[in-house]
């Protein structure tokens, strides 16, 4: 007779769904579906979820370790695979010492019980570690400078809201569990508006929707800045909580109205449109992660951090300019000593590793991520990786990174993940448990590290099974009285070192308590040119999170741009699209409602079959906070 368990979703997404799986008496999970008593879920799981057990039960499966023999990876046992690894890495320890290892964790899977594989490598090494962060590393820098830390609201606390500025956020494909409490807020009576480049169906749900120039949003937010001060829309009393009140207002009026729109390229109505709702408030800005993925990406996020402070939409209920809820902030992380001797930029992995010396990176150990297919320039971080000594990769498929490794250990799935969780879409922590037999010879990251440590003389620094590591990660949580045994019984519960309301009552965490705001401009964005007419944008999905396919991507990748810019090529035909260090073939797909200076592929194809966007993008870093610009590629569309 079938049985329904519930666990938790841990793949790389703010929402960290509830999951209801029917398992039948063979272990198998027939069917998964959302979970109706999760404050977040709410019942119902996004597609790529949904279709999870295509990916569950593929025949391209790994279930068995493969070693490298003669160029070709090989079927090895457990026992073997493990030994190959743990006398190469004890060899260049000893020979070039540990920093001349690599360890390059990423958030394919965001369990914390899996940091114990980062523990392990600060006590054999600390060997390299990995700095930057490609997704949120400009924007948490920009909060954090701004607010003195980063944390949203509770996402119920829209429902206060009297508008709603979804800016760079598509919440059907990235956010998908907001999308009940803008629909509450609407039916309240809120007013909702999207600005974004692109045209996506997040505008079904907005009263407006402004499409700026891509990389143009740092313009549009002073051109609203001008407008609120010149309408003395500002807070009244908003010097008592903003530092720099002065030297923002100098930056906004360095530009008349008109220039900053024309910047933006929208109208000067755009920027009054948004200051009034601005002015009315309350009013929430939810803030896009892609905002941050541009050369100019951290001042993008200062100047929408400022705008919500001069108009006091912050603090307050209904308002605030969220960004991402901090995940690891419930979980004691102490035993984690960040000794690391030397790091690597992540956006730059692949040249940084090339390029570095005394000693060089001579072994790779990568887990939860798949960095070719990831981060930009696909065919530098390929080579590095093609010419290390070592390279060892713990995934569930042999991706495309998985395939330049010398052994490739298959783990756990996140329908058999044993682990603790936080979100960064809000404030609940649960945990996850096993509810679908694993294949035979699948081990946990867990049961890898471990299986490796007890080889090299660190067993007892990695000792304990999962249930003992994720008590020990709930430590911070235990005197509240969220305990592992109140998480499994009850389900997800809201940690208590947040308020409901950021930074209640406009109190922040800088030295002075009060927010900072910019003075300085970024950089430019890339503009459009004769050469390169097209701003390359690599988007999520609805069908795939960055390059976990919930069903393979098959033929050329789709790209989507607006007739007018499509050089005559006809809808559905191939082309070939270049930038300045690459090409890819792609399937033209017409949009009238896009821009004409965009350009729109789907993020996270295989970058072997030629469907993957990082290949035509650089490796270059955001203003700040170690983030990529990897909304900054210009492109060309060529006829072939």
């Amino acid at each position: 007779m079938a049985t329904r368990l519930k666990t938790l979703c841990n793949r790389d997404c703010p929402d960290v769904c509830g999951i209801v799986a029917t398992v039948e008496d063979d272990g198998r999970v027939s069917r998964i579906q959302g979970d109706k008593d999760h404050p977040i879920t709410q019942g119902f799981l996004c597609e790529r979820t949904s279709k999870y057990l295509d990916r569950q039960y593929s025949p391209e499966r790994l279930t068995t370790p493969l070693v490298r023999r003669g160029g070709t990876l090989e079927p090895a046992t457990w026992d073997e695979a493990l030994d190959v690894i743990a006398e190469r890495l004890v060899a260049i320890r000893r020979e070039s010492g540990p920093a001349a290892i690599f360890h390059y964790r990423s958030a394919g899977s965001m369990g914390f019980v899996n940091s114990v594989t980062s523990y392990f490598f600060e006590q054999f090494g600390p060997v390299t570690d990995r700095t930057g962060d490609i997704c949120s590393g400009a924007g948490e820098w920009a909060q954090t400078a701004d607010f003195g830390d980063f944390e949203m609201a509770d996402p119920s606390d829209l429902t206060n809201a009297k508008q709603i500025i979804l800016w760079g956020r598509n919440i059907y494909v990235s956010w998908t569990h907001l999308l009940p409490f803008v629909r509450d807020a609407r039916a309240a009576g809120a007013g909702v508006v999207l600005v974004d480049p692109v045209h996506h169906r997040t505008a079904e749900l907005c009263d407006r929707v402004f499409q700026p120039r891509p990389g143009g949003d740092f313009a549009l937010a002073m051109a609203i800045a001008r407008v609120l001060f010149e309408r003395g829309w500002t807070h009244p009393d908003a010097a008592r909580w903003c530092d720099h009140l002065d030297g923002f207002r100098a930056l906004a009026e360095s530009k008349a109205l008109a220039a900053w729109c024309a910047a933006a390229d929208v109208g000067p109505e755009v920027a009054e449109d948004l200051a009034r709702r601005l002015h009315e408030g309350p009013a929430t800005i939810l803030v896009g992660w892609g905002l941050g993925r541009r050369l100019n990406g951290a001042g993008i996020v200062r100047a929408l951090d400022a705008l919500g402070a001069i108009t006091g939409n912050v603090g307050i209920p209904g308002g605030a300019v969220s960004f991402e809820a901090k995940r690891r902030r419930p979980f004691d992380l102490s035993f984690l000593a960040d000794s690391a001797p030397r790091r690597i930029m992540e956006p730059q992995l692949g040249e940084q590793i090339l390029a570095a010396t005394d000693p060089p990176i001579r072994a790779v150990w990568i887990t939860a991520g798949n960095p070719v297919a990831m981060l930009p320039d696909s065919q530098t971080t390929a080579r590095a990786l093609e010419t290390r000594e070592l390279v060892v990769v713990a995934d569930s498929f042999l991706t495309d990174t998985a395939e330049r490794a010398h052994v490739v250990l298959p783990t756990t799935t996140l329908l058999e993940n044993d682990d603790v969780l936080g979100a960064y879409g809000h404030h609940h922590v649960g945990v996850t448990r096993p509810v679908a037999a694993r294949p035979p010879g699948v081990k946990s990251d867990l049961e890898i590290i471990q299986a490796l440590a007890a080889r090299v003389g660190l067993a007892d620094k990695v000792a304990g099974d999962a249930r003992a590591w994720k008590r020990r990660l709930l430590r911070k949580l235990e005197p509240h009285g969220i305990t592992l045994e109140r998480l499994e019984e009850q389900g997800p519960v809201r940690h208590p070192f947040v308020t409901p309301i950021a930074f209640a009552d406009r109190r922040f965490a800088t030295p002075s308590g009060r927010a900072n705001l910019m003075t300085e401009p970024p950089a430019s964005p890339a503009i459009p040119t004769a050469e390169f007419p097209l701003v390359l944008l690599s988007l999520s999905t609805e069908k795939a999170q960055a390059s976990q396919w919930s069903r393979p991507l098959v033929g050329p990748l789709p790209l989507t741009v607006h007739p007018d810019s499509a050089h005559g090529i006809p809808d559905g035909a191939t082309a070939r699209l270049e930038s300045a260090i690459g090409s890819i073939v792609v399937r033209v797909v017409h949009d009238p409602a896009q821009r004409r200076d965009v350009a729109l592929v789907p993020k996270g194809g295989r970058f072997r079959d030629g469907q993957c966007a990082n290949a035509l993008i650089r490796a270059r870093l955001s203003d700040h906070g170690g983030g990529a610009a990897l909304s900054d590629e210009l492109v060309r569309l060529v006829a072939i």
